[in-house]
């Protein structure tokens, strides 16, 4: 997966909306986010996980508390992660469940979390939460928790992935690069003996 763009709307410590164009880092396959802490890396992976899985990197922050405290009541909270995955390119928008003004009358209302994963290929997009989690979980091979380990490795997550149970391992490591095949062939073949007369 070749990270692009992501918006950040509302989100964490980003009151307004904030774009990191990742292709500005040439096309390099590593690059490393460095910052002060309290600058706001670890909300860019959160920002990437989020919208792809509906869930934070570090499983330590709900949900309910990716909107910035800073942000105009009026703004809306939102992650969207433009990412360029076997020479398709890929866009997942996704909001959790936040206050907003009402439309109509005064007060606040919760505008319930969204999700879209739209397809450069012309493909009907993916609405529904579920449906966007498995979809993404289809296309990239790895589940959030396997993502997390490895794709994205946040303030010393890496020990999370080298900690793991060998099986864990084996089984992140498998999926990522398709060595099923290979285990398929190491498989004991049963056969069964027929006796001529």
């Amino acid at each position: 997966m070749k990270p692009l763009k992501l918006t950040l709307s509302a989100f964490g410590p980003y009151a307004d909306e904030t774009v990191i164009d990742f292709t500005q880092l040439g096309g390099q396959g590593l690059f490393l986010v460095t910052g002060d802490t309290g600058a706001g890396k670890t909300t860019i992976f959160d920002g990437i996980t989020f919208a792809l899985y509906g869930e934070t990197s570090g499983g330590v922050r709900e949900a309910s508390m990716l909107r910035s405290k800073y942000a105009k009541p009026e703004t809306p909270t939102y992650a969207e992660y433009i990412f360029e995955y076997k020479d398709a390119v890929y866009t997942v928008k996704r909001s959790p469940d936040y206050e907003r003004p009402k439309t109509r009358g005064t007060g606040m209302t919760t505008q319930k979390g969204e999700a879209l994963l739209t397809f450069s290929d012309g493909r009907a997009p993916v609405t529904k939460l579920k449906e966007v989690n498995q979809t993404v979980t289809d296309l990239i091979g790895l589940d959030m928790k396997q993502f997390t380990q490895i794709a994205m490795i946040a303030q010393g997550d890496f020990l999370r992935l080298l900690h793991a149970e060998s099986k864990e391992r084996k089984k992140i490591f498998s999926k990522i690069f398709q060595t099923q095949i290979y285990r398929d062939v190491q498989e004991p073949v049963s056969y069964t003996h027929l006796t001529l007369p």
